[in-house]
């Protein structure tokens, strides 16, 4: 089965004892692909792959095809995307340039809740944003994974934590990235490998705080302390298994895409898998 997740920390802190044979996978094996998070939303939208990761702002045009399953995922409070700026400035975010990491993302959705008349966007991949913003090429950007831990030492300034804002107006926990499967998977499989991610990531934390060399592999740029505040926030209960306070919180995103996009209801009935 493919199986795609991004190079970052978070993922591949819980899905190496999966990849690497540290669990017992029970006869099923994976052939793996590592993407950044916008690639793998739109190889998501053209059903390319088994098993993926995906920002959840995409999840909504996925629906059709695949279902989320409970362990593997990014979900919490504090963990939303940033924007930034060069430095401080007069200019209302409606008259900037703003640089996007992908349209189909959490953090896209999560910036038009907050501005919703700030149309003039770049879509760029999310490592390259700071750049975009420190050359002048745009005027703000938002910012997530490790950057959110590293801006200010570039001399950048937060505009505004756009999770808080979704935390203060929707009162539920962020869901910045989920795993799907497909659904024509037997469902008996998808419930089995729902529970290997979960088993990987347990592996994980009972080695916690020893990194993986995996982690370090696919992170040659990043400090160790880096890599660390990256698993710290990204991975927690959330990623082992929803629960009925992160299904809350997908649900209430998928309610928020449809009005933010003015878009038809959402059948969120049997999204997840069982």
């Amino acid at each position: 089965m493919t199986l795609a997740f991004s190079p970052c920390p978070n993922d591949t802190f819980i899905f190496d004892a999966l990849v690497n044979g540290k669990i017992d996978t029970e006869g099923i094996s994976f052939d793996v692909v590592l993407e950044d998070v916008q690639t793998l939303n739109e190889w998501a939208k053209a059903g390319k792959l088994d098993i993926s990761k995906i920002s959840y702002g995409v999840l909504p045009l996925v629906l059709n095809s695949y279902k989320v399953l409970n362990s593997g995922g990014a979900l919490g409070m504090g963990v939303g995307p940033l924007l930034i700026s060069k430095g401080k400035t007069t200019k209302a975010v409606e008259d900037m340039l703003i640089a996007i990491p992908g349209e189909n993302t959490t953090a896209h959705m999560l910036f038009s809740l907050a501005y919703p008349n700030a149309r003039n966007k770049q879509f760029l991949v999310f490592h390259e944003i700071e750049e975009a913003v420190l050359s002048g090429r745009v005027d703000a950007g938002v910012i997530i994974h490790e950057n959110r831990f590293t801006y200010q030492d570039k001399g950048l300034y937060k505009i505004r934590d756009l999770g808080e804002y979704w935390e203060e107006t929707v009162k539920v926990p962020i869901p910045l990235g989920g795993i799907i499967i497909r659904k024509d998977i037997d469902p008996a499989q998808q419930q089995t490998i729902d529970k290997l991610i979960r088993k990987s990531l347990e592996y994980a934390f009972a080695n916690y705080p020893q990194i993986p060399d995996y982690v370090h592999q696919h992170s040659q740029e990043m400090s160790e302390q880096v890599m660390r505040q990256h698993i710290d926030l990204y991975v927690n209960q959330y990623s082992l298994g929803l629960g009925d306070e992160g299904k809350k919180a997908v649900n209430t995103l998928l309610d928020v895409y449809q009005k933010i996009n003015n878009s038809s209801a959402i059948d969120a009935s049997g999204i997840f898998v069982a």
